[in-house]
């Protein structure tokens, strides 16, 4: 499988830790990676089956551009962390959810993960008509109590916020504060005329082995999870389908719908994290390193497992320890990952056109993540 495209004197490295992981692939995965070392563009590589500019589903990485847009609301003081979010949406109250705050909505501990009767696709593809479903919705934990990935919802629940209290939606604020100055290649709503350069969603294809192990440990559609991702539901879509529908595309949820390419999510963090063309961050310091700041930590009641959360970003210092602890960003089902390390003074984007194995960070990006790091050490 052939590599494309160029890397920066210094970062050779990390193009052949891009090959390596390539040779061992027997199926090719559509792979992009973009690097930017402060706001420089470091690294922009692709594999056969996609190019630098395709764009693809890239799933919870969108929450990214999600997190992102709440931060600049809350240093522009439009938003306070600690108002109750039903102070600014008065439904959310229903059910015990009164003093659920704002903080922690975004560290996943509301408890509204998903809806008891669940979702249509419709509904599931617009922001605004999740949160008008989950307004009523009693939280499965008690509130602030306890954490737990709120997958699909946490987009339209913190949008909804957002709405009421600016009177715009969170996709519009995106779109005027972070993709179109820069141009960027990341979109919350695809417009038709970028749908020629959208390739859709490959399903994984595990080996029997893999299988088997994705059969053994498959939660059951009543479950947390299964609520959580909506598999309750009668013919449920399959997650790797979801942004293969136009409507879902054409609506940019923000939860699990962005259309972007590896240079549309590092452009973004870069943006954010060290300024593009010349402009100043978009984040100050301390509001970067708030969102950072562990938030919820311990074991996860929907997936069942460890994790650690900042103000809806994931805690990437502990997912990767040779990141800087104050490292933000999020991954996406099929195995893309996008993150700012301030501390190293880089952005990261990684995505991939065939759904990885075993779903969620795709195991590659330990490699990739550390020839990076190597290549800035030099």
């Amino acid at each position: 499988m052939a590599v494309h495209g160029t890397v920066a004197a210094g970062f050779e490295g990390v193009r052949d830790e891009f090959a390596a992981f390539l040779a061992g692939e027997e199926h090719e995965p559509g792979a992009q990676l973009a690097v930017h070392r402060g706001g420089e563009r470091v690294v922009d590589l692709w594999s056969d089956g996609v190019t630098g500019e395709s764009l693809l589903g890239v799933f919870s990485s969108t929450k990214g551009a999600a997190y992102l847009v709440t931060a600049l609301l809350v240093q522009d003081g439009l938003l306070d962390l600690d108002r109750t979010v039903a102070s600014y949406w008065p439904d959310f109250a229903a059910e015990g959810k009164g003093e659920v705050t704002l903080r922690e909505l975004l560290a996943h501990r509301a408890g509204v993960v998903g809806l008891d009767a669940g979702f249509t696709l419709e509904e599931l593809a617009d922001d605004r008509a999740i949160a008008a479903r989950l307004a009523g919705q009693r939280p499965f934990w008690q509130p602030g109590r306890f954490f737990g990935y709120h997958g699909f919802v946490i987009g339209g629940l913190v949008g909804e916020v957002v709405f009421r209290a600016t009177g715009r939606t969170l996709q519009e604020w995106y779109e005027e504060r972070i993709r179109a100055p820069y141009g960027l290649d990341m979109w919350l709503g695809l417009p038709e005329s970028e749908e020629p350069r959208f390739l859709t969603v490959l399903p994984m294809l595990p080996t029997p082995e893999q299988q088997a192990e994705l059969e053994a440990t498959a939660h059951g559609p009543y479950s947390l999870a299964g609520i959580a991702f909506n598999q309750h539901v009668p013919d449920p879509v399959e997650l790797y389908d979801f942004p293969n529908s136009r409507t879902v595309r054409a609506k940019g949820q923000t939860s699990a719908a962005g259309i972007g390419s590896a240079r549309g999510l590092a452009g973004m963090y870069a943006a954010a994290a060290f300024g593009l063309d010349g402009r100043s961050p978009l984040l100050k310091p301390d509001t970067a390193a708030e969102f950072a700041r562990i938030h919820s930590e311990g074991t996860d009641l929907v997936a069942g497992e460890p994790d650690a959360f900042g103000l809806g970003f994931l805690a990437m210092g502990l997912r990767f320890s040779f990141l800087g602890a104050d490292s933000y960003g999020h991954s996406g089902a099929a195995g893309s990952l996008a993150l700012a390390d301030p501390r190293q003074g880089f952005a990261y984007a990684y995505t991939r056109r065939r759904y990885a194995f075993p779903g969620g960070t795709a195991p590659e990006n330990e490699g990739l993540l550390k020839s990076v790091v190597r290549a800035l050490g030099r």
